[in-house]
């Protein structure tokens, strides 16, 4: 009876060593997941925090491209407006051109037409230029004839005093006559 409980103590000792030897393995290996637990619980948490910062980063960078795409489209706005007041300028300037381009046009017609009067002009002045030639030769035959006619005046003058002067010496020499004649 002995050795059997004997042999009932070393089965038992041995479950005991195998229950041991097993809580030690469990244990261990619990040890382990625990560890990787933790690890796996930190990089869980730091996975977490780089998630989170990752997500204040883009919420940052969103609203960084929120304001800059704001100023982007009030300076697309801008340049809109710009280019539409360009567009007005351009066709103002077209219509200033057209009026500009037809003023130009007249005015090469009135000049042109400027000049063809000057050439007639210049002929007219060349043909009186001739004609007052002319004239002014014929002015001074004129003035030679005047001064001709006034020496010939001069000496009719002179012989018309002469005459007269011989006429009165005559006269009172007819005179004296009679009077000696009724003497």
């Amino acid at each position: 009876r002995l050795t059997g409980q004997q042999q009932e103590i070393n089965n038992l000792i041995q479950r005991k060593n195998a229950v041991d030897e097993e809580n030690a393995r469990l244990k261990n290996e619990f040890c382990n997941l625990n560890q990787k637990f933790k690890d796996k619980s930190q990089e869980l948490k730091d996975t977490q925090e780089c998630a989170q910062k990752k997500e204040e980063q883009n919420r940052l960078v969103i609203k960084h491209l929120e304001e800059e795409n704001k100023g982007l489209n009030t300076c697309c706005a801008d340049l809109l407006n710009d280019l539409e007041k360009l567009r007005k300028q351009e066709a103002q300037w077209e219509t200033e051109k057209s009026g500009n381009d037809a003023r130009i046009k007249n005015l090469e017609t009135d000049l042109a037409e400027a000049k063809e009067q000057m050439k007639e002009l210049r002929n007219i002045c060349s043909n009186l230029s001739s004609q007052v030639a002319g004239k002014q030769e014929e002015l001074s035959q004129k003035d030679c004839d005047v001064i001709r006619t006034k020496k010939e005046l001069q000496e009719l003058q002179n012989l018309y005093k002469q005459n007269v002067e011989h006429t009165a010496q005559q006269a009172e020499l007819i005179k004296q006559l009679q009077a000696l004649n009724s003497d």
